[in-house]
């Protein structure tokens, strides 16, 4: 018997509380709705975001039946690296491979890479610029620093196939928005969703999905960010 499924026998009352509202009331509330895909690709960064490894398993056993692909679980990981830190992803990054092999997946997944070392940081700055507007276009200059996250965060991931900008943003802002601490950050990468196509109300029922995962306090504090950087 999983882990999970013994949850119900020794804490029945809790159980059944909290499945009957993540899974029937948030999932089922009108004009919260978000499509399988998407619902699942923000509830596993998010719990990424906030350390929930054993969860995540069970969310990622129940994705990879029917809703993501690999690949898709693979890229939310591995982006998650820039975020959060490899000390941090590690343990999902074990425990995404060993749930994969588990279910017959063979490892390594096909690459999915689409710069080399010579163009990542050109093509990272473009995606910068894609996401976030012109300015953005030589702020890789701007020291070390600005010229990693052009190379390493956007170059090395964002220009990854397997997810679309759209979806890298909405995890992103997940891994944000969960982990918590991150306000500034999150309130830019609202803009850059809302950018993108992912507006204001998606991102609205994007946190109300993961509420359950990540708590009221995080949940709030994203909402504050959303809010803010729309009334801008």
């Amino acid at each position: 018997m999983a882990d999970a499924d013994k949850l119900f026998e020794t804490d029945p009352e809790f159980m059944e509380r909290f499945e009957a509202f993540a899974n029937n009331e948030v999932v089922n509330e009108p004009g919260q709705e978000l499509d399988n895909e998407t619902r699942f690709m923000s509830i596993l960064a998010a719990l990424v975001g906030c350390q929930g490894l054993d969860e995540y398993k069970v969310m990622l056993s129940q994705a990879l039946e029917k809703y993501l692909t690999p690949v898709m679980a693979k890229e939310i990981v591995y982006q998650a690296v820039d975020y959060l830190g490899m000390g941090r992803v590690y343990p999902f990054l074990v425990a995404t491979n060993e749930i994969m092999i588990e279910r017959g997946i063979k490892l390594p997944l096909e690459g999915q890479a689409t710069t080399s070392m010579d163009d990542r940081l050109e093509k990272g700055s473009d995606a910068q610029v894609a996401i976030f507007g012109e300015g953005m276009k030589d702020f890789w200059k701007g020291g070390h620093i600005n010229r990693w996250l052009a190379a390493n965060c956007f170059g090395d991931y964002y220009t990854r196939t397997g997810l679309d900008l759209k979806q890298r943003e909405l995890i992103t802002f997940c891994f944000l928005a969960a982990q918590g601490g991150c306000e500034p950050q999150l309130a830019s990468h609202v803009v850059g969703n809302i950018r993108l196509g992912n507006n204001k109300e998606f991102l609205i029922k994007v946190v109300s999905q993961c509420l359950p995962y990540i708590g009221y306090p995080r949940s709030l504090n994203a909402l504050g960010c959303i809010n803010k950087a729309t009334e801008k």
